[in-house]
Formats: structure tokens, C-alpha cells, sequence
């Protein structure tokens, strides 16, 4: 079981390694541990996924250098527009799962965001594990009032998906798409996802938990239980440095205004960039979950934020939590002039 020193223990030893090379010695007198104690914690996060290499008269240094999340340097890069938005921002180390602790909280607070290093009980949709490999994804949640009621949220997971490519396209990963409901897309691996959890009244005021995890250096072990073709941003440009604070404060810039203005407007302003980025939209797709499935073409999103699918009986509609949908190649989505 691991304890909340344990945790101390390993953050420090790898703030203190993305300084650089580190020895034995000097982790063993930084941690006031035994070299053992040293030895089992390089061990520990070896297996969480980091890749930390040993050499003789150099110590012990990280393969590829991690920028740790810092609430106070998110919260500096955010337009101050944005920063009044938000009345609590916190960085955790390691948690279950983002949505499961705000979703625990009773806190009356209109709008905050929780990020974690690592995740050990992350969720997706239907139900399916959300891997969040120590240090290797911007995996956070953000909890937030909306006025108007459950029955005012069609199509809320899109418009957060709009919100979340427009972020990275800021932060210089413009080549996203989307894939409904929920799904960040490059070249036909998924980059990223949704999750949205709901609570409160159809028509009073509802508590709304929106998850989001974007890949950004996995390692090759813990990512084998991912069950379909992934890519992450480190994939998309090797030639820089991923500035994991920065891209979070450009998500959160992205984020935060079109949270607003969903909820003045609804996911009318949202669909055109939508669209822009569909990567099902003329695709021939399989629709799964509703009873034996069947083959049509996507023809892109409706008013309400469900899948329009055409089959030889016509055209069908899917709303986000009733269905999953397959295709085949991948096509590059159009994009807006």
C-alpha cells in the first residue's frame, strides 16, 4: 500500500533528478533514507513507467526530463480573465481518480480544477480504465455549477472537446480532430479523452464533473493494457520539450470561456468547429451497443450533439452514452479555411 510518505519520498527524489544526474549518496541523505531505501523507490517508479538509468560516477538520472506540475505556475499563465473564473486550482501527486474526488467533494465553489500526476483508478467511458502512467499525461478534472439544469447539457461533451483541440492548437498542436462523443484523434490513434459526470436536477442546478486525459510521453510497459492504437504529443513534435504547465494553462484558457458560453448559448456556437475537425463525418462506421450492431455512414453531428448515422433503413441517432462507434482507414479531418 503506498503511504502518503512514500509519495513524499518519490516526488522529491524526482524533482530533485529533473535537476539532473543524481547519486545514491546524495538521494539517500536528500530522502534521510538507507542506498536500499534509495534502490526500492528507483524500483517503484521504474515500474510506474519512468525510465531512470544508472551509470557509474553519475548516478542515477532520467532518460527523459519531466516538467512536474506546479498549481501556482498554471495559475500565473492564465489570462486573468480566466484566473477569476476559477476559485481553486490544486495539483495532487498521486489520487484514485480526479472525477471520483470532486465528485466526492460538497464544496459550493462555482468552478475548480484538480490535476494529479498519476491516477490509480482512472475511468472512461462505458466503464473502461483510464491507464495515467506517472508523470507521462496532463490528467485533471474540472467541476463546475451550470444554472440551468441536466436537461440544458446536450451536447456538452462536444463542445468541451472543441474547447480542449482550440487548447492544444494554442500550444502549437494544431493537426487534432475529434471523434464523437468524445475522443481526441491524430492520423486515427486516440490522443486524448472525455469523460463528463453528471449530478443535480433536470431542470435545477446541476453539478457537472468533466474529466480530460491527453497523452503526452507514455512509456512503452504500462501502456500494453491500452486497447487501441494511442499517440501522444511528445509523437506529434519530438524536437521540443513538452512544457506540461503551459499546455495546461492553454487548455484551461481554451476551456474555461467556452464553458461559459455553453451555457449562455448551448452547442450551437461550437458546431462549425466541430464539424472542422469531425474525423467520422463521411465514414463508413460500425455502431456497436445496440443490439447486433450495424454498418452505416457517420453524416456528422445533429442540433443536439447526436451522431447521425445513414443505413439502409434510413438514418438513425445516437446520443454519447447509448453507443460506441468503430471504423475503418483513418481519413485526415477537413479543416476550416
Amino acid at each position: 500500500m503506498t503511504t502518503a510518505s512514500d509519495n513524499d519520498h518519490d516526488r522529491a527524489l524526482l524533482q530533485r533528478l529533473a535537476e539532473g544526474p543524481c547519486s545514491g549518496p546524495h538521494l539517500a541523505a536528500l530522502l534521510g533514507v538507507g542506498r536500499a531505501g534509495v534502490w526500492k523507490r528507483i524500483q517503484g517508479l521504474r515500474k510506474a513507467g519512468l525510465t531512470i538509468d544508472a551509470a557509474p560516477g553519475q548516478g542515477y538520472r532520467l532518460q527523459q526530463p519531466i516538467e512536474w506540475l506546479a498549481a501556482d505556475r498554471i495559475g500565473s499563465m492564465l489570462a486573468p480573465a480566466n484566473a477569476r473564473r476559477l476559485e481553486r486550482l490544486e495539483v495532487v501527486w498521486e489520487i484514485d481518480s480526479t472525477n471520483s474526488e470532486l465528485l466526492r467533494r460538497t464544496s459550493d465553489a462555482h468552478c475548480e480544477v484538480l490535476f494529479a500526476e498519476r491516477q490509480l483508478a482512472g475511468r472512461g467511458r462505458r466503464g473502461r480504465d483510464w491507464v495515467t502512467p506517472l508523470g507521462a499525461q496532463l490528467a485533471f478534472s474540472l467541476r463546475r455549477r451550470f444554472d440551468h439544469g441536466i436537461g440544458a447539457l446536450a451536447g456538452l461533451s462536444l463542445a468541451v472537446g472543441v474547447a480542449v483541440a482550440d487548447g492544444l492548437a494554442a500550444a502549437g498542436y494544431p493537426q487534432i480532430g475529434l471523434k464523437w462523443p468524445n475522443d481526441l484523434m491524430v492520423d486515427g490513434r486516440k490522443l486524448g479523452g472525455i469523460l463528463i459526470e453528471l449530478g443535480g436536477e433536470y431542470a435545477g442546478p446541476a453539478r457537472v464533473v468533466i474529466g480530460i486525459g491527453i497523452n503526452l510521453a507514455l512509456p512503452p510497459v504500462p501502456v500494453t493494457a491500452i486497447d487501441q492504437p494511442w499517440i501522444d504529443l511528445r509523437q506529434l513534435d519530438s524536437s521540443r520539450a513538452l512544457a506540461r504547465n503551459k499546455i495546461a494553462a492553454a487548455l484551461l484558457d481554451a476551456l474555461l470561456p467556452a464553458l461559459d458560453q455553453f451555457e449562455a448559448e448551448g452547442l450551437a456556437p461550437f458546431q462549425a468547429r466541430w464539424h472542422a475537425r469531425d474525423v467520422l463525418r463521411g465514414r463508413e462506421v460500425t455502431v456497436i451497443g445496440e443490439g447486433p450492431g450495424y454498418v452505416g455512414v457517420a453524416l456528422g453531428i445533429a442540433d443536439n450533439g447526436a451522431l447521425r448515422v445513414r443505413h439502409a433503413g434510413g438514418e438513425r441517432l445516437h446520443h454519447g452514452g447509448e453507443v460506441s462507434v468503430r471504423t475503418a482507414a483513418p481519413r485526415q479531418p477537413d479543416r476550416a479555411a
